[in-house]
Parts: C-alpha cells; structure tokens; sequence
C-alpha cells in the first residue's frame, strides 16, 4: 500500500520583520508542536522511506524534528526548493514519478497547498490544514504512477489542538 503523507510546517514566528519569508524560524508554539506531532507519528510506528521538505526554516526545521524522532538520518532529508511554492500538481507530478520500491513518504510544506492536497483526495471540504498538520493519504495501488484523485483516498488529519486545550 502506497502512503504519503502532508505534513504542513509548525507555527512560524513573526518577531522580526527583516527576515524573507523563507528565513522565518519556528515560535514559541512552534517549538512545542513540531517535537509532540513528531512523536505522535513514531508512536503510530510510522517510518517513511524518504521525507521531502521545502527549504524554508520553519518547514526543514519540522521536518528535523521529525527525521530525530523517527531516528532517521538528518542528511536523508531531500530538500526540495520547489516544494516553498510549489503548487498541487508539482506535488502529485513528483509523487508521480517515486520509485515503485518506496511505500511511505512525507512531504514536509505550507498553505494553501498541503489544504488544497488534502481536499484533492478528500470527501468533503477542509477549510484549513492547522500548522503541524498531519494529512495521510492512501492508496492500494502498488505504483507510485497510478497515485491520483480515482486510486487514492484521504485516510486521517492529526494537528496540535486535537490534543492540547
């Protein structure tokens, strides 16, 4: 069975205003989320095969948190610069054309993509993927190439305040 999952960046910090967009780092709640979804996800004992992140800070940053959780080596991470603004249809292109032997990957970005992957191949409509949002996505296809709307479904979200009050 093929997984992907979209995993939206933790909160990102806005102190200083000099930084570019992609420089900002994680906030306060940022560093509180990241580490606990992180954990949430080894305790599904779930490993990706690869993990993909924009190079943004906030975005490599979760990932980090992620890779250490997982106890996966941090050189591992592919960083992926189209991943920053890249649309849904360079996503699924790149899920697309993933070697067959890969079962599990993650793809570590921002809004409004990782909501609008997550409407692709959900039901009904999801106004927002919160930060630190956790999108699973099967399908029981057995190649990547055949991973579109017809063959895949929206299986779960996890996001931080399902769990904290």
């Amino acid at each position: 069975m093929k997984t992907v999952y979209f995993i939206r960046h933790a909160k990102s910090s806005w102190d200083d205003m000099s930084l570019r967009d992609s420089e900002r780092p994680l906030n306060k709640r940022g560093y509180r989320d990241a580490p606990f979804m992180a954990k949430l996800f080894k305790a599904k004992e779930l490993k990706p095969d690869i993990i993909y992140s924009s190079p943004a800070v906030r975005a490599y940053t979760t990932a980090k948190f992620f890779a250490e959780a997982l106890e996966v080596d941090l050189e591992s991470i592919q960083v992926d610069g189209d991943l920053y603004l890249g649309n849904e249809d360079y996503i699924i292109s790149q899920i697309n054309a993933l070697d067959d032997k890969i079962e599990t990957v993650c793809f570590f970005g921002h809004n409004p993509t990782t909501t609008n992957l997550a409407n692709i191949f959900h039901d009904s409509y999801l106004p927002n993927v919160p930060t630190s949002g956790i999108v699973k996505i099967q399908s029981k296809n057995s190649s990547w190439k055949n991973f579109s709307l017809k063959e895949a479904k929206f299986v779960e979200m996890h996001y931080p305040k399902q769990y904290f009050t």
